[in-house]
């Protein structure tokens, strides 16, 4: 199928994007497009097929297609780390040159983000990671490949402050973009009422389905009691809720450690979810179903591992930042290019991202005063009045409240080697972020937390 040009794209002519591509080969191969790739690029995007292209070149289709057109893809996905290819190549290049656009903008003092909240899609201190399975790919370019597939099911899995919203809100905005249909709900923002019982919950789940979508509420035509709220939510998604749908749906639940507190919900939700992606096998209609799954920990409670979602479709975890990728934020911080900066930084706070950013921001303050200065505001990191006091103090509250959590806790911190816990106490640690695993044992996640608390907890 041809694909015409798009003209929500039209910002970007031709020319602009052939310099593009041009300046990205040559930086990273030190050479530029070649007579024939300039002639492929060209015609793909003039939506023209590679047998169009091949007659006008008058060679054949197999060169065009394999020995030019897919060699030209590959080098770009090799340099820009996402998946390119003749279908998606102006999304995914357009999509290279705006966040290299935000890369070299100039933060000024008013750009400047306290990083409380999720980091903005066009915000020029997102930092994307790579995946701990592809070295090649970034995480956010495993995700939009992911969603893409007839029933997708993605697992977004870290600490508190890690990214996970961030990087929810960048699948979605993706999804939006390639005209899917998305609806997001976070479980935190759920009335308890609505956890009395699995019907309750269910009937939640699709009432909230219709209002994102803008489809009236049909509840009571498809719920009959006598099949059950888990087949009567599947039959309301299946007879009503995707026939009325031309894309794909993107079910994207945040928050979803709150369920496993709750027995009941948690089997049958989860369970519901599970059934859902498998359909897929049996009906085609339930191919449109995309999935994401946002959670904190693998303290599932008493949730049946093997018929839930939590062990199938693509598994994504956030890391810390790297070396590499903090020297980044530092330059787009206007910081000076300080590798002692960047080494006693994360002496102090390893690559934790909320941390890291919360630093940066103090030290590139031009009135920041006395946190311009980073041994001062490391000498005052592990007391009340560092800037990591509100953190801190968030997660001291939390373990007073937990005598059990807190003993575990002070066990680590008190112990220079790796300790073992006990599962369930260092799932909930580790949920919090105070922690990391070393094969079954664990330590303290930085040692601005082995300071503070030694001192508070003892």
């Amino acid at each position: 199928m041809s694909i015409s040009p798009m003209h929500s794209e039209a910002e970007i002519s031709w020319e602009e994007m052939k310099e593009f591509v041009d300046a990205i080969l040559f930086q990273a191969t030190k050479k530029y497009l070649t007579d024939l790739e300039v002639k492929v690029l060209k015609g793909s995007w003039e939506g023209k097929k590679y047998d169009d292209i091949a007659t006008e070149l008058n060679l054949t289709n197999t060169y065009i297609q394999n020995d030019v057109g897919a060699k030209l893809w590959r080098k770009l996905t090799d340099i820009i780390g996402e998946s390119v290819s003749k279908n998606n190549f102006r999304q995914a290049l357009k999509r290279e040159r705006e966040k290299r656009k935000a890369r070299q903008s100039i933060p000024s003092v008013n750009r400047l983000e306290l990083p409380h909240h999720p980091v903005p899609l066009n915000s020029p201190f997102y930092v994307e990671r790579y995946s701990t399975t592809s070295v090649r790919y970034t995480i956010e370019a495993l995700c939009y490949e992911a969603i893409a597939q007839p029933a997708a099911l993605i697992r977004i899995k870290a600490p508190r402050q890690m990214g996970k919203t961030s990087l929810l809100d960048r699948i979605l905005a993706h999804t939006q973009n390639c005209g899917y249909r998305t609806v997001r709900l976070n479980l935190q923002d759920v009335d308890e009422v609505k956890f009395s019982n699995l019907d309750n919950f269910l009937r939640w789940f699709c009432a909230c389905i219709s209002l994102e979508l803008g489809i009236p509420d049909r509840l009571q035509d498809f719920w009959k009691q006598p099949i059950g709220s888990k087949i009567s939510c599947k039959t309301y998604l299946q007879d009503y809720i995707f026939p009325q749908l031309k894309t794909p749906l993107v079910i994207a639940c945040d928050e979803v450690d709150r369920v496993f507190s709750y027995a009941e919900v948690s089997q049958g939700f989860f369970g519901l979810l599970r059934s859902c992606h498998e359909e897929a096998n049996n009906r085609h209609i339930w191919q449109q179903l995309r999935l994401v799954v946002v959670h904190c920990t693998e303290n599932y409670g008493l949730l049946d591992i093997n018929h839930s979602p939590f062990n199938v479709g693509e598994p994504i975890e956030l890391t810390e930042f790297t070396p590499i990728q903090v020297e980044d934020l530092v330059q787009r911080h206007q910081l000076d290019e300080n590798n002692d900066l960047v080494q006693q930084l994360m002496a102090m706070v390893g690559g934790h991202p909320y941390l890291v950013r919360l630093t940066l921001y103090h030290l590139a303050q031009p009135t920041s005063g006395r946190w311009g200065d980073l041994t001062q505001l490391l000498q005052d990191a592990p007391t009340d009045s560092g800037i990591y006091t509100q953190h801190l103090r968030r997660h001291l509250g939390i373990l007073r409240e937990n005598p059990k959590l807190a003993a575990a806790f002070k066990q680590v911190i008190n112990t220079i080697e790796a300790v073992q816990l006990d599962s369930i106490l260092g799932y909930q640690l580790y949920s919090m972020g105070l922690i990391k695993w070393q094969s079954n044992q664990v330590m303290p996640r930085c040692e601005l937390y082995r300071q503070y608390f030694q001192k508070r907890l003892n």
